[in-house]
């Protein structure tokens, strides 16, 4: 199906304050993932895009998640919530400035603040990832609360337009073909 959405492209130029949210929430910890694996980023990619029809890497061949892990600029980062992956975010320095590649909690994590903590988490890490700018993208396929909550957090707009997609007629969900039911958030279901 074809979808018409906003797309948004977000950036700050300074480090922000330091927030409420940057507190660990009880059993949470933030931890850097220290080798490059394409099965565990292809399990994160998947359990936390599969709802908002995050298609793009789904192709890749194993060679090229191995390349892109294995740089030395780029970094992906893990949410653990009782020892158990709540989601993740991945962080890629280009001459442009660090880009929050991907973002996002896994479905049964979301709704309770942990949103907020690894934003705040996400944004430290990419300041001290050695930039003058951090940046991201977002539209309106991903989850309701992303463009509120990058704004709350500091980015500001610099670019938005509409962008139409060629998608699945359901999102792939992050157990491709096993008809888990739609996300409570999906707007394009």
């Amino acid at each position: 199906m074809q979808v018409t959405a906003n797309r948004y492209f977000l950036h700050m130029h300074r480090r922000p304050r330091i927030q409420a949210e940057t507190a660990a929430p009880a059993g949470a910890v933030v931890r850097r993932s220290g080798v490059p694996s394409p099965e565990f980023s292809r399990f994160l990619y998947t359990a936390v895009g599969g709802d908002w029809f995050w298609i793009d890497r789904l192709g890749w061949p194993y060679a090229r998640w191995r390349e892109l892990l294995a740089s030395p600029d780029f970094q992906t980062w893990v949410l653990y919530v009782r020892e158990t992956p709540a989601g993740y975010f991945e962080l890629h320095r280009t001459r442009e400035g660090v880009e929050i590649a991907s973002f996002g909690l896994i479905r049964e994590f979301q709704g309770g603040g942990l949103g907020r903590y690894l934003l705040s988490r996400a944004i430290d890490s990419a300041w001290d990832f050695d930039t003058h700018r951090v940046w991201l993208h977002t539209c309106d396929l991903d989850h309701p609360h992303a463009l509120d909550n990058y704004l709350k957090r500091g980015f500001e707009i610099f670019r938005q337009g509409e962008c139409t997609y060629e998608l699945p007629d359901q999102p792939v969900g992050p157990w491709g073909g096993a008809l888990l039911p739609s996300h409570p958030q999906q707007r394009f279901a």
